[in-house]
């Protein structure tokens, strides 16, 4: 008996399925993209958030990226090492800031400020003492400025690495100004609102940053999570090595990685810009489609 091979058509619909799957599964109350029409949000179809958030294979590379910045800060790492379930559940914490991203981005501005309101409640209860003594609180305004600035600087490096589009000093300027709406309605302040500005704010924020024991074991958990994705597209060494790629070179050296650990990110990054079309085609009907109907806008402005 021959062996049903399938089309193109049901190839593209498992991957959707899978993809949204883990993306979503776990969520909290499912966000409403498609009313009321004309709400454009915090930002717009016009806006470089939309563009740039737009890019799967960008933010995804990008989320872990930002993971993997956020082990380097005490503080901001004893919130998830103490109040999370970070050692089961990793992939949980990821599809949770997907969700809020994906929310504060498109949803239209009653259900990007709910989300909001939720994070902002939540933080107030994520407090707490390092073991070194310090107090920290998610709701400290600069540990908020801390997860936004590593999260909104790798989204952008995401994008223009498997985007393979180089954004104009003035779009990635407009990017940070716009992206800062979000910190500062969460409660961050001093929020760097350019390129030149987040390049000094890392300087600035790099003697407080180590990479020690606490790091290394969120890291641990990273390096073996489970990613359910169909086919083999997106094995665990590309989601990983894709998003250390993009670190920036001071943080590479602080987390010691190797020669060796940097081909093969590199080599991660090429597997993912291959499978970038596949990805993208799979979710070409997901929450940019949708917020582009609510908004009347052609979603193949934001296709490649």
């Amino acid at each position: 008996m021959a062996m049903l091979i399938p089309g193109r058509t049901q190839l593209k619909a498992r991957l959707r399925t899978t993809l949204i799957a883990l993306l979503t599964r776990e969520t909290e109350t499912p966000v409403d993209y498609d009313q009321p029409r004309g709400d454009a949000g915090l930002f717009g179809p016009r806006s470089l958030t939309w563009k740039v958030h737009a890019d799967f294979p960008g933010m995804m590379a990008g989320g872990v990226c930002a993971l993997m910045l956020q082990t380097l800060h005490p503080r901001a790492l004893a919130g998830v090492y103490d109040h999370s379930n970070f050692r089961e559940d990793l992939m949980g914490r990821l599809r949770r800031t997907t969700a809020f991203v994906a929310a504060t981005s498109y949803a239209p501005q009653a259900e990007a400020a709910r989300m909001i309101a939720r994070v902002a409640q939540i933080h107030t209860r994520v407090r707490g003492v390092t073991a070194d003594g310090l107090p920290y609180s998610a709701a400290d305004p600069d540990l908020l400025t801390w997860v936004h600035v590593t999260e909104m600087s790798s989204f952008l490096a995401g994008f223009q690495r498997y985007r393979g589009e180089t954004l104009t000093p003035a779009a990635r300027d407009r990017y940070y100004r716009e992206t800062a709406r979000v910190a500062e309605m969460l409660g961050a302040r001093r929020v760097p609102k350019s390129a030149a500005a987040v390049a000094r704010y890392f300087a600035r924020v790099q003697p407080e940053l180590r990479f020690d024991a606490r790091s290394r074991e969120v890291l641990e958990v990273l390096q073996n999570i489970a990613v359910p994705v169909a086919g083999g597209v997106l094995a665990r060494e590309v989601f990983i090595g894709a998003g250390a790629v993009l670190l920036p070179d001071w943080a590479a050296t602080l987390m010691r990685r190797t020669r060796l650990q940097r081909l093969r990110a590199e080599a991660a990054a090429r597997s993912l810009q291959l499978a970038g079309p596949a990805l993208r085609a799979a979710l070409s009907d997901g929450v940019v489609a949708r917020s582009c109907r609510r908004m009347a806008v052609d979603p193949k402005r934001f296709q490649p």
